[in-house]
């Protein structure tokens, strides 16, 4: 299977984020910008989707408390690579350990790397022995778009007043290379101890690197 580098496009939190959709110039695939409502600084867009586990999860719901919103393609290499040295679960286990919310959304569609049924979600979460709060099913992309994710991992921070206060990389090491987990700058946990602390988040968007979101 042939897995992508990273993005050419970034997530921008002045003119608004972008998704990926099909389209072809030359013969070649290229992201296609369309409109997304999650911006840095504003509201985090509301959102219900079901979830693995069955019952459906509102933004709303976890009002009050400090939200990741983390989207992921399993078969992706720079997913893996962070799953295979444990150091997503390690990030996962230190913030909902804090009470922090985590939602791992899954928005590849039908057909596409990365999507899987509620059942193989619940088995990737158990035998990667991930801890998220619960596992997002997005196939048809509503919730990845309105938030404008555009790669796996990308990541996303809201506070406790429901506002959007992070949105990029997972870290400063874009490479499929385990090795470079170690000594990275962690761009979620920085956020994450920021807001813990009442100040602001010292770098609020950084550029999204991985596998491109398998929207259908």
């Amino acid at each position: 299977m042939r897995y992508e580098n990273q993005t050419r496009r970034a997530f921008l939190a002045n003119t608004g984020a972008i998704a990926l959709s099909a389209g072809a110039v030359g013969g070649i695939a290229w992201p296609r910008v369309v409109r997304a409502s999650a911006k840095v600084g504003e509201t985090a867009p509301a959102f219900t989707a079901s979830t693995s586990a069955g019952p459906s999860v509102s933004l709303s719901d976890y009002r009050g408390k400090l939200v990741v919103l983390e989207w992921t393609n399993h078969d992706c290499p720079y997913v893996r690579k962070h799953y295979e040295t444990g150091n997503m679960q390690a990030l996962q286990r230190e913030a909902t350990g804090q009470g922090v919310i985590w939602l791992t959304v899954i928005s590849s569609a039908p057909g596409t790397q990365g999507y899987v049924t509620p059942a193989e979600a619940n088995e990737l979460t158990a035998t990667r022995r991930a801890a998220p709060t619960a596992v997002v099913l997005d196939p048809k992309g509503a919730v990845g778009k309105q938030y404008g994710a555009t790669n796996t991992p990308h990541m996303y921070v809201v506070d406790r007043a429901g506002m959007l206060v992070y949105a990029g990389a997972i870290d400063d090491r874009p490479t499929t290379r385990k090795s470079d987990v170690q000594g990275a700058q962690n761009y979620v946990q920085a956020a994450l101890q920021a807001v813990a602390a009442g100040q602001p988040v010292k770098t609020p968007v950084t550029r999204a690197y991985g596998c491109t979101v398998k929207y259908g």
